[in-house]
């Protein structure tokens, strides 16, 4: 992965989940994710900053990965983008090709559709512990 540069502001920033069920050849066997891992950074190379999470807390939709959108975009009112079941490189490749094309704030393909989620929300319960409340069909 590449460090941060002086144009990391003008960049897009990946995070891919690679926590307890993200990442786990038992949830998901026959996925190579540390193969999805090199192909995304790779296929992000010149795009954009690619980064690891241990858990996003949406374990029931692994593979999850967040593309925030660089601080122009945010000034523009793009927000970051949520996608569930990246287990493939077709998937990996929608989501590389959506980020050259502009990534949060632009248009998402029919085909990377299927993937969009939305992000957790952490929500204090009755008796002031939290706990995370997510709505899948909500994407955003």
């Amino acid at each position: 992965m590449r460090q941060p540069s002086a144009a990391a502001d003008d960049e897009c920033v990946v995070t891919v989940c690679r926590g307890c069920c993200c990442g786990d050849s038992g949830v998901h066997p026959g996925v190579d994710h540390a193969d999805l891992l090199h192909d995304l950074t790779t296929e992000l190379r010149d795009s954009a900053r690619v980064r690891v999470s241990d858990c996003l807390l949406l374990c029931g939709e692994a593979n999850v990965v967040v593309v925030s959108p660089p601080s122009g975009a945010r000034r523009a009112g793009a927000r970051a983008t949520w996608f569930k079941t990246v287990l493939d490189r077709d998937a990996n490749r929608l989501i590389a090709d959506w980020i050259r094309t502009g990534g949060p704030g632009q248009p998402v393909s029919s085909l990377l559709r299927p993937h969009l989620t939305s992000p957790p929300r952490i929500v204090p319960d009755a008796s002031g512990r939290t706990r995370v409340v997510h709505d899948p069909a909500d994407p955003g």
